[in-house]
């Protein structure tokens, strides 16, 4: 058995929010980076290597599908699971995120337990190195 923490990239300029996430997601096992605009996030993502990263699509300097189709372009976190969060339902917004390469898309307020079985879902399905997903990512320790 391993004691090694799924890491866990959290984007969002709403301060208050993102400190709640990071408190919740540090709670249920996860190390936690955080950043509060687009270009940070990019930057956070190289540097931390996260497993999957939660990204507001409303951000400064870089909005989160700008975050996505740079992050998506780049070898090192192509695969990288991304959830977009959105306090706007349905539109072009939800188009936009999807054509950007968002695994998920959830509006705000999201619902703690949906989001981490979401977060939990995706991670079992994490891509291998082909693209396709292999299954065996472990579930995230309770």
């Amino acid at each position: 058995m391993t004691d090694q923490r799924r890491r866990i990239l959290i984007v969002d300029d709403y301060v208050d929010s993102l400190e709640s996430w990071a408190l919740y997601f540090n709670m249920c096992g996860f190390e936690v980076f955080t950043a509060v605009d687009g270009e940070a996030a990019v930057r956070v993502a190289l540097a931390s290597r996260p497993d999957i990263a939660l990204l507001d699509l409303d951000l400064p300097i870089m909005t989160g599908v700008e975050v996505a189709r740079q992050l998506r372009a780049t070898p090192e976190t192509r695969l990288l699971p991304l959830i977009a969060t959105t306090g706007y339902s349905g539109g072009s917004r939800f188009q936009d995120a999807e054509s950007a390469g968002f695994d998920r898309i959830m509006v705000k307020p999201c619902d703690p337990a949906k989001l981490l079985a979401e977060i939990e879902r995706l991670l079992g399905e994490k891509k291998g190195p082909d693209g396709t997903g292999d299954g065996q990512t472990p579930a995230i320790p309770q």
